[in-house]
């Protein structure tokens, strides 16, 4: 049977912002249920009732295990500092896990959750959804034709302007909460994919209106490729910028690709995509001279539509869950580099 006309049965642990907001949503869209979910506020559990009628409700993990034969896979999207225990609970009674990022809250536990599953033998991926970004898939596609020559430099920005912050524990917690775990995963994980694996980090982090931070700078020096071309990644994520940066500037010696737009959110510096043609996203520009470049397929549902491929017919996992220990051993440098202002070795 085509696993497009198959429906995966999903549990999920948390039904916040990332629960409901992201995962049930990318569920919905790829096709699949959710069958049960984990979720003690009140009104969380009439918004789940009411998305998915007939859902279990549990309130516990150990309550959701007793409900095994209700789901194929279990989505952990509680806060960032449960996740670790969430998901070596799961995998180590044989439960086939997402995790959504970060994986744990550094590298040592993100490592030893990878070492449960495969001790247990249990698939466990990590929820890294803008590996099918639209931009990233586009992006992709430039580089793989060659149109920017020898790339030296990746610039991408995660900016909003929030001067009153969200009351959230995202916001307000020092473990697992600030904008390093939260938007880091994402920012890394792009770099890494495209330019390889991280030799060192230089980073700045500073907190203007919240305990944690929420504003992060980060330098990465990528390993040299097999003809000697080391990029250096320059990544940000701030909460208090007015002024939001173009999102995505990738500089080579056979031209630019740039994106000055990030999903609903406009740049001021948007000096380009009022005049994008309809299919197009971002450009490439030669000094003076630019080009809009075709908009490659693709969408976030499709990490879900992976994960029914990767259970159902034996598909390959969508997302390594080593690449998130590698992206853990980044952040974990950066927030030394920060304490300690100097360069570090990953």
């Amino acid at each position: 049977m085509d696993t497009a006309a198959r429906t995966l049965r999903v549990g999920i642990v948390g039904y916040g912002g990332a629960g409901r907001g992201i995962h049930a949503r990318l569920v919905r869209e790829a096709g699949h249920v959710v069958m049960a979910v984990v979720v003690r506020s009140p009104e969380r559990r009439a918004a789940a009732a009411e998305d998915w009628p007939g859902v279990h409700l549990h309130d516990d993990v150990d309550a959701l295990l007793a409900d095994r034969a209700a789901y194929d896979v279990v989505v952990v999207a509680s806060p960032s500092a449960l996740h670790a225990d969430h998901a070596t609970a799961l995998a180590r009674a044989g439960v086939p896990v997402v995790v959504d990022k970060p994986l744990a809250l550094g590298a040592t536990a993100s490592r030893a959750v990878v070492d449960a599953a495969e001790q247990a033998g249990t698939p466990l991926t990590v929820f890294q959804n803008r590996r099918w970004d639209p931009e990233q898939l586009t992006l992709r596609s430039v580089l793989d034709r060659g149109d920017l020559g020898r790339v030296h430099t990746f610039e991408r920005r995660w900016e909003r302007w929030r001067p009153v912050p969200q009351q959230r524990w995202k916001e307000n917690d020092l473990v697992g909460g600030g904008l390093l775990l939260d938007l880091g995963p994402h920012l890394v994980d792009s770099a890494t994919q495209l330019f390889g694996p991280v030799t060192g980090v230089w980073a700045e982090l500073r907190s203007h209106t919240t305990p944690t931070e929420d504003d992060v700078f980060l330098v990465l020096h990528h390993a040299p490729d097999a003809d000697g071309n080391a990029v250096v990644s320059r990544l940000w994520a701030g909460s208090v910028v007015g002024a939001p940066g173009p999102r995505t500037r990738v500089l080579g010696t056979g031209g630019a690709y740039v994106v000055t737009t990030f999903e609903n959110d406009a740049s001021p510096f948007e000096v380009f995509d009022d005049a994008a043609p309809a299919g197009t996203l971002g450009w490439v520009t030669r000094g003076r001279e630019r080009e809009p470049v075709p908009q490659a397929p693709g969408g976030h549902a499709d990490f879900y539509r992976a994960v029914a491929a990767w259970l159902l017919d034996d598909g390959p996992v969508p997302v390594d869950p080593r690449d998130a220990v590698r992206t853990a051993e980044v952040l974990d440098a950066a927030r030394r580099s920060a304490r300690e202002g100097r360069l570090l070795e990953v």
